[in-house]
């Protein structure tokens, strides 16, 4: 969870300077630096979940001692 955590405070910074680079408005440039990473975060946390799970179910494919699909003769 800091990994996530500290990915939402560099995307924070970054969706504020981009909005505020183009709308030129602070308050704007706030709601999107609000609004948009903390969507993106939650977004973030559940795809590297289902990543794991992922990886979990090939490993679990994989039997103990096989060489895996590439190395099959």
């Amino acid at each position: 969870m800091t990994k996530t955590a500290s990915f939402a405070v560099v995307h924070f910074s970054v969706a504020f300077g981009v909005a505020f680079a183009l709308t030129g408005s602070v308050v704007i440039g706030g709601l999107v630096a609000l609004v948009e990473p903390m969507v993106n975060t939650v977004a973030y946390h559940f795809h590297e979940k289902v990543w794991d799970r992922i990886r979990a179910r090939r490993a679990a494919h994989v039997s103990p001692g096989s060489q895996g699909p590439m190395m099959a003769a």
